[in-house]
């Protein structure tokens, strides 16, 4: 079982979410705002983070840049969950630290997918 963190600024994408990974028996914990997340995510270390790319205070590249710049966030594995899915928006999220990419609209599998071998 893993401890996820799930970072979205969307109501109904994060109860589909949870969902799944609580049916796959992980727990997770929720924020639906990407202002001052670093500070939770380094408070409470968790086995993986999946992230939202397009908020309105801050995108979820910018919470990824700044997790890997920190000492004590840096080696979390982070999926981005995204509706940006061409083939670029991909690439630069996996530029940017990513493990995986999970393009929205997504299933279970998708997502359980991604996790594998990153928990």
């Amino acid at each position: 079982m893993a401890n996820i963190i799930y970072i979205d600024d969307a109501p109904a994408d994060t109860a589909m979410m949870q969902s799944f990974l609580r049916s796959a028996g992980h727990s997770m914990t929720a924020y639906h705002s990407s202002v001052g997340v670093e500070e939770k995510v380094q408070a409470e270390q968790p086995t993986l983070i999946l992230l939202d790319i397009v908020m309105p205070e801050r995108n979820g590249y910018e919470v990824l840049r700044a997790l890997r710049r920190n000492g004590l966030t840096k080696d979390i594995p982070v999926v981005l969950v995204s509706s940006k899915g061409e083939e670029t928006d991909i690439r630069w999220g996996l530029r940017q630290g990513a493990v995986a990419y999970v393009t929205k609209p997504f299933t279970a599998d998708d997502v359980l997918g991604a996790l594998e071998g990153h928990l």
